[in-house]
Parts: C-alpha cells; structure tokens; sequence
C-alpha cells in the first residue's frame, strides 16, 4: 500500500467508461423504469435485504477483521469518498457486491472465498471497483438488477416490458463494471493487479492460484479479442454475452490493461495526486 497516489477532488466522469456514459443515458430514457424502481425498492424491501445482510454477515470494522478495515480506509482515501459499511459474508461462491438504498448508508458485501482467492492487493483492488459503483452512483440501478430476477414476475409492466426492461438493465451492468474496473485500477495503480483478480476468478482456486500465469491469460484475452475480426465470431460473442451480468474476463483485462497504458491515465494520476506512504494523511481530509 507504499507509495500510491491519492486522487483529490476525484469525480465519477473523471474516470467513467464511455460506454458506461452512453448506456446510463439511454436506460433513463426507457418507459416503465421508474415504475420498477417504485415497485422493488419499497421501504419493506429495503428494509428487509437490509436487516438480512447484518444479520448473516459481519461488519468489518477497527476491532472488527482491522487489516480488511483498514484496505476499505486507504481505497477510500485514494479515491476520495466516504467509507461505506463494509461485510464479510460466509458463502462458497467468490463474489462481492454493493447495496444502496435511499436514506440508508451504503454497503458492501464480500464473500469468504473470495478472500481466500486473493492476496491484500487483489482483495483491495476488489474493494475499490465495488466502490467505483458507489462513487458513480450505480446503486440504484445495480440493486433493480440485483432484485429484478427475483421480483419481476410482481411488477405490473407486463411479461414482454419486463424482459425488455431486464435486458436493458443487464446491458447497463455490464457497461458499468468497465467503470468500476477503472475504479478497481485506481486504488491498485497496478494493471496486473486488476487482471490477476479477473484470471483468478475466472480459473482460480486457493490451491492453483500459484501455478496461474498472468501473462499467458493477457494473451489469451488478445486471442479472444481477435475473434471480433470474423463476422460469425463477432456475432457469437454478442450472443454469448447478451444474458451475462458482467462482460467476460478475457475482455475486462484487455480493456483495464490498454486503460493503464492511455495518456487519461497517466493524466488523472499527474493531476490529482497527492503522494501516500504509508499511513500519512498530510493532504487529504480525513473522515
């Protein structure tokens, strides 16, 4: 966590993928999308993924997992927001996710496993890409998505509305996770940091992580690139992500690996950096 950058006076287009621009625009432009926020995020829904998340799982806190608390302090330092509550949830499945409801603090969930996948880098280059969705303020729409599947059969818009609906949202998410990989980049300030999360996830265990070669899944990411070249290969690939929550990792690595390497990058981190070693708060406001 030695020598990085913090990023003051950071805002969400500072950093947002264009595609995550594009599509934002465009949901807010489609009929009934109000209607099925009113309809899932009723108080009694809020309330209840609320209570169910502090009840089955633990808020990390300084007496509370300090060294997964204090990874939170820094991402949230560097990218210069507030510090959501943050939850470690027992669960087999590696995931972490983010929750925002209206007039309630914000959280964030990450699983057991997922911890146990990934070193203090990795894990904190995770927080920061869950924090990207709140820094670009994703969570309402991130929380329909969330519910959508569960509750859409409830929602007085229609069998044909409410696929339309899913569909749009679910191309949104995938949108945003380029964003929030750029957030991930950010905190880490390392390209192959961010890439090693999506390799893990992707084929990882605890047991093979070791024997995993980062540079031999950035060269499978171009091979996988490189199907877009043939008409059939383009089309097969739009087929095989339309229905996907996030874009597959082969392309979120590529894409977070030419990121690093753009002069937009280089230009944020010169512009609003504040040295950070170790600890040292000279500079940024503390909380």
């Amino acid at each position: 966590m030695d020598n990085k950058s913090v990023l003051t006076g950071l805002r969400a287009n500072h950093f947002r993928h264009p595609l995550d621009l594009e599509a934002t625009e465009s949901l807010k432009q489609l009929p009934g999308l109000e209607l099925a926020i009113r309809g899932l995020l009723r108080p009694t829904a809020e309330q209840l993924f609320y209570l169910e998340n502090i009840a089955t799982s633990v808020l990390v806190g300084p007496q509370q997992l300090p060294h997964i608390h204090e990874l939170l302090v820094e991402a949230c330092q560097i990218l210069d927001m507030e510090q959501p509550q943050l939850y470690v949830k027992q669960n087999p499945v590696p995931n972490a996710y983010t929750f925002a409801m209206r007039g309630k603090q914000p959280f964030i969930v990450v699983h057991t496993s997922l911890i146990e996948l990934l070193n203090d880098r990795e894990l904190q280059a995770v927080i920061g890409h869950e924090l990207g969705h709140l820094k670009c303020d994703h969570g309402v729409y991130l929380t329909v998505a969330n519910l959508l599947a569960l509750a859409a059969s409830q929602l007085p818009l229609g069998p044909v509305l409410t696929q339309n609906l899913q569909s749009r949202i679910l191309e949104w998410v995938r949108c945003a996770e380029f964003t929030c990989d750029r957030a991930a980049l950010l905190v880490s300030q390392e390209a192959r940091v961010v890439a090693s999360v999506l390799m893990k996830l992707t084929g990882g265990s605890p047991t093979l992580s070791s024997q995993l070669n980062l540079d031999a899944f950035l060269a499978q990411a171009n091979a996988y690139e490189d199907l877009s070249h043939d008409q059939l290969g383009a089309f097969l690939k739009q087929i095989r992500t339309q229905e996907l929550t996030h874009p597959v990792p082969v392309l979120r690595a590529k894409e977070i690996t030419q990121w690093h390497s753009t002069r937009d990058y280089q230009n944020l981190l010169q512009t609003r950096s504040i040295h950070y070693n170790n600890g040292a708060t000279g500079g940024w406001r503390n909380w």
